[in-house]
């Protein structure tokens, strides 16, 4: 039997399998693109070139390096927005709200769609199950309602439809659970280092940017500078 006689042969659930199956190959083209081809990592030394800039508060200097070195990356996109918080003078919980801001919304991009493998693979298999079920009930019954020479043909037709459906919805739902789980494994060690990395620079951007403002003169971090100071006495 070819396999256009199996699907011919598989009742009207093979329909609903075959678009199943469509869905399944449209968004695992779609996730291989987006995960492996179209995804740009940030380089491994950008927070290290990131700290000399943040230790001594040349924000503007940053954000260059980071538009230059990590453009239309998740890392960049999140890093800017800390960087930005902190040169506009936010404290230290805007700075962690913006950033997780960004990373929430950067996560939900990277985790898009990929879900669905696992939720069409699992569509697929329970069709094939469906099939079975109407296959096996159809047979039954034309064999009951038959004459003893058509039994054995009825028969033979009502187990072919089931078992060809349950054929077909494997097939589809195989490559989708392990489209999904290598797909999973990606998006999670993508998620992984982008959340790790930004931790580390947001604390780059708590302490090295506390670190330099303690540096500067007394009279300065109130406000004030000397010349204030000397005005003050004399009134």
């Amino acid at each position: 039997m070819s396999l256009i006689q199996a699907y011919q042969s598989g009742g009207i659930f093979m329909h609903f399998i075959l678009l199943t199956g469509f869905i399944v190959a449209a968004i695992v083209v779609e996730r291989a693109l987006a995960l492996y081809k179209n995804y740009k990592e940030a380089p491994a030394d950008l927070r290290t070139k990131l700290l000399t800039f943040i230790s001594l508060g040349q924000f503007n200097e940053a954000k260059s390096y980071v538009e230059m070195a990590a453009p239309n990356t998740a890392m960049g996109r999140v890093v800017m927005a800390g960087i930005n918080v902190r040169q506009a003078g936010g404290g230290d919980e805007e700075v962690q709200a913006r950033m997780d801001e960004a990373l929430t919304s950067e996560i939900g991009n990277i985790d898009r769609r990929t879900g669905f493998l696992a939720v069409f693979g699992n569509v697929a298999t329970l069709l094939g199950l469906l099939g079975t079920v109407t296959g096996l009930i159809a047979s039954f019954t034309s064999v009951t309602n038959a004459n003893p020479a058509e039994r054995s043909l009825l028969l033979g037709q009502g187990i072919a439809e089931a078992l060809n459906t349950t054929a077909f919805g494997l097939i589809v739902a195989i490559p989708a659970l392990v489209a999904y789980a290598i797909y999973q494994n990606r998006t999670d060690r993508i998620v992984g280092e982008v959340t790790e990395e930004s931790s580390k620079i947001f604390h780059d951007l708590l302490f090295r940017s506390e670190s330099q403002d303690m540096q500067k003169p007394r009279s300065l971090r109130n406000g004030k500078n000397v010349t204030d100071s000397y005005s003050t006495q004399e009134n």
